[in-house]
Parts: structure tokens; C-alpha cells; sequence
């Protein structure tokens, strides 16, 4: 007991003191401080991203007004301006080859896409029909049950009704008792009514589901049709040498001297001029393109049974795609493998 007396001039204050106004708004301007200087650290390192993009954009400025400055100086001087003129209609060439190709593909795909969904709707309107129909069928049912149940609930009732002697009491006290268990029945009937009428309303309620895209045989026919279009284009050119050289050209960003003196530079333009002309022409473009994908469809393999573009290696070259002579006594080019060689960019246009 002395010990607890000595003890008693301790004193635990377990009430929670209030926190000064003048603390509490110290406390709030750290709190302050904290935030802001997250905030300019965020404000730092964006400057710093900023400004390295923008030095990534001073160079590639940089780089573009020295090609703009080279095709100046190469245009100035007749001898190195017929082959940048013919260097950049060669890069055109590619380009209309390419354009004609998406254009192509963007069609079919489109005639596609427009028959599948039609398809996609009358599947999902026969589907609904069926069921709309099992659905009414069940209502129809549980209506008619419903009525016979109503109609000997009602003729029990009636019979009750005239049951109203004392002898009577026992046999109306069996039909009271029928009575009760019909009205069970019909109430079980009434709810599996209902049931059905809500089951056929909710089927009339639902939506159309989303279209899930181009099937598979479709992206591939799409794809075969492709490849054979880029196969047409190629052959149409096939007596010269120039989609060999407009990939070439793709493969560059400035103008070469490749292409010969003056003469041979307005030549090879001409050239180019007739093969833009051949690339746009829609002559027997279907046959054509028909003739080519049935080959095609005989040949093509896939790596996985979900692949919509063919492996490069199934297409091989086969007899008869280039005309074994051009005009003049020229050998006529090869026939490429437009899909190993990626021809008019063909790789950007395939569905996967």
C-alpha cells in the first residue's frame, strides 16, 4: 500500500488533447510542401521528355532540309536531274501498285463483311424464331391448362353452391376440400402462366448480338485474293524490269544515278508512264484475278489452323507466270514471290 501511495503522483491522462490551431496549420503546409514538390518533380521530368523530343524532332528536321537541299542541287544540274525525276516516278509506281492493292482488299472486304452480316442477322432471326416459337408453344399450354383448371374450379364451386342442406354437410364438406386443392393447382398454373409470358417477353426483348468480324474462310479468300491481284500487277509489268526497280527505289530515301544518261532517263519514263497506264487498266481485271486465285486456293499452306495468311514458301513459282521473252529480245523479268518479297507492300493490306 505504500508503494501505491508513493506511486500516487503519477497521473495517466488518457483523454486525446486537442491539437493547436496554429500546429494544425503547420502541419497542413508541410503537407502543402510534400504535394508540391511531387507536383514539380512530375513538371521536371516532363520537361526533360519534352525537350528530348524536341531534339528528336530538330534532327529529323535537320535530316529532311539536307535531302531537301541535295534533290535541289541534283535538280539544278541536267545530268543528275533526269535520274532523280525517274527515281521518284519509280517510288510513284510502287505507290500506285501499292494504293490499287488496299483499294482492292478494302472492296472485297467490305462485299464481305456486308454479306456476312446479313447472314449474321438472318441466323440470329432464325434462331429467335425457334425460340420464339418453343417459347408461345409453352404460353399456349399453360394457358390452356390454366383454363381447364379456372373451368373445374369454377363447376366445383357451383356444385358447392347448391349444397346448402344440412344433410349436405358431409359432401359439401368433400367438395370444399376439393375446392381448396383446385384453387392451389390454379394458382401453380397462374405462375407457371406468367412464367411463360415473361419468358416469351424476354425473348422478344433481346438484342441483336455483335457482329464478330470476318470469318476465317473469309479473311483468308480475302487474303488468296489479294495475292493473286499483287500476281496480276507483277505480270502485267512483266516484260520490264521496273517493278524490280521501284522496290529498289523504295529501299532508298535519296535519288541514285543509276538510271543512264538523259536518253535513257525520258526513256525509262515513258516506260513508266505506259506501266502506270497497264497497273490501272480493269480489263479482264476479274478473270484474271479468278484464274490466278484458283491456282492459288490448290497450293497455299498455313503454319496454324487459325492462320489467315499463308506461309511465303507455299508459293512457289510456277511455269507460265512470266512470258519467257520481253519486246526487243529483252529477258522478261521473274515472276516474284509477292508475298516472300512483300511486292507492292503487300503485307500491310493481309488480313492475320
Amino acid at each position: 500500500m505504500m508503494a501505491l501511495r508513493q506511486l500516487g503522483f503519477l497521473r495517466l491522462n488518457f483523454r486525446r488533447e486537442e491539437i493547436p490551431d496554429e500546429d494544425r496549420r503547420v502541419l497542413a503546409l508541410f503537407r502543402n510542401r510534400a504535394e508540391l514538390k511531387k507536383a514539380y518533380g512530375e513538371l521536371q521530368e516532363e520537361i526533360y521528355r519534352v525537350k528530348d523530343r524536341i531534339k528528336q524532332q530538330e534532327g529529323a528536321t535537320q535530316r529532311v532540309q539536307e535531302m531537301l537541299s541535295a534533290l535541289e542541287a541534283r535538280l539544278g544540274v541536267t545530268e543528275t536531274a533526269f535520274p532523280a525525276l525517274v527515281f521518284y516516278q519509280l517510288r510513284r509506281l510502287w505507290q500506285t501498285g501499292r494504293e490499287l492493292l488496299q483499294h482492292f482488299v478494302a472492296e472485297l472486304a467490305g462485299q464481305q463483311e456486308e454479306r456476312e452480316r446479313r447472314q449474321h442477322l438472318a441466323e440470329h432471326n432464325r434462331r429467335q424464331f425457334a425460340k420464339r416459337q418453343a417459347a408461345e408453344q409453352r404460353l399456349q399450354e399453360a394457358q390452356g391448362l390454366a383454363a381447364l383448371q379456372a373451368a373445374r374450379l369454377a363447376d366445383l364451386e357451383r356444385q358447392c353452391a347448391r349444397l346448402q342442406r344440412f344433410w349436405h354437410y358431409f359432401k359439401r364438406r368433400a367438395l370444399e376440400q376439393s375446392i381448396a386443392r383446385t384453387r392451389a393447382a390454379t394458382a401453380s398454373v397462374d405462375l407457371s402462366v406468367v412464367a411463360a409470358r415473361d419468358s416469351v417477353e424476354e425473348i422478344a426483348r433481346e438484342p441483336v448480338p455483335a457482329f464478330p468480324g470476318l470469318s476465317l474462310d473469309a479473311r483468308r479468300a480475302i487474303n488468296i485474293a489479294a495475292i493473286a491481284y499483287a500476281e496480276v500487277l507483277c505480270l502485267r509489268l512483266a516484260r520490264t524490269q521496273l517493278v524490280m526497280q521501284a522496290r529498289e527505289a523504295t529501299r532508298h530515301r535519296e535519288a541514285t544515278d543509276e538510271y543512264g544518261s538523259r536518253a535513257e532517263c525520258e526513256a525509262l519514263m515513258r516506260q513508266i508512264e505506259q506501266a502506270d497506264g497497264l497497273l490501272r487498266a480493269r480489263s479482264n481485271l476479274t478473270q484474271e484475278v479468278k484464274q490466278r486465285s484458283d491456282r492459288l486456293k490448290q497450293i497455299v499452306r498455313y503454319r496454324a489452323a487459325a492462320d489467315a495468311a499463308p506461309t511465303a514458301e507455299s508459293l512457289a513459282f510456277s511455269e507460265g507466270d512470266a512470258l519467257g521473252s520481253g519486246a526487243g529480245g529483252l529477258a522478261a523479268a521473274r515472276m516474284p514471290n509477292v508475298l516472300a518479297e512483300d511486292t507492292w507492300d503487300l503485307y500491310s493490306v493481309l488480313f492475320r
